[in-house]
């Protein structure tokens, strides 16, 4: 009778046995495609020295006469901080701070017509990953252009990190990146633009720059882009999918 317990538990390790061979093993999925590097096409081309065009990229500047009490960029009046951008010297050659005589006038009215005041309400985020917030404004200009730039605190003062002009659909802020939606000449297409912070460049880069389809095609002529915006984007890829 001792024996029929050691029976019982042959009896159960061998169903456990079983069942391990009737599911839970690898299985294939079939053949896998080859993987397909990239070919460099005419390699005899000398490299480019210089890039096509300003972007406005890695363009910063220290604004004169904004001090930042505590490193709170809240506490700054942001018609103040535009104003002063407007004389701040790049820090390298070639500004896309520049703003349009008729919008710098009307900057200069804020205080006595602040309804028609170009200057938007700020936003904050951190967005060079320091712990503190930046200051992100933007500045309506003709043909519905917007000049968005972005402020960081720096040893006690304001030093621009950002700065572009463009026609744009929306601007958005994800995680640490903005994003600048803009239309395309393409009937429902849009560029989509991520500026992130670089740390050796101690600015906001355009990180990622794409063509994309909107998911319904808008009935209307493309938004003009006069001469402030950037020239066109000529490395841009298609996607099928929206983010």
């Amino acid at each position: 009778m001792r024996a029929r317990p050691t029976a019982l538990v042959t009896l159960a390790g061998a169903l456990l046995l079983a069942g391990c061979g009737t599911g839970g093993e690898l299985r294939s999925a079939g053949r896998a495609p080859a993987a397909v590097g990239p070919v460099r096409l005419w390699p005899t081309l000398p490299p480019a020295s210089a890039a096509p065009y300003d972007y406005g990229e890695g363009e910063t500047a220290r604004v004169p006469g904004i001090r930042v009490p505590g490193g709170d960029v809240r506490r700054l009046d942001p018609v103040a901080v535009v104003r002063a951008g407007l004389t701040a010297p790049p820090d390298r050659t070639g500004s896309s701070d520049e703003l349009p005589a008729g919008t710098v006038r009307a900057i200069g009215a804020c205080t006595s017509a602040p309804r028609s005041c170009p200057v938007l309400r700020p936003y904050f985020r951190d967005l060079t990953g320091d712990g503190r917030d930046e200051m992100v404004l933007a500045v309506r200009m003709p043909g519905r252009q917007l000049s968005v730039r972005v402020y960081m605190p720096e040893s006690g003062g304001l030093t621009r990190i950002m700065s572009t002009s463009d026609a744009v659909i929306s601007v958005q802020l994800a995680g640490r990146d903005l994003i600048m939606r803009a239309p395309s000449g393409i009937t429902g297409y849009e560029y989509r633009t991520a500026w992130s912070w670089d740390d050796r460049q101690r600015a906001m880069l355009p990180t990622q720059d794409e063509i994309l389809r909107t998911g319904e095609a808008r009935h209307r002529s493309p938004v003009p882009r006069p001469s402030v915006s950037r020239p066109p984007r000529p490395t841009a890829s298609v996607s099928g999918e929206r983010r």
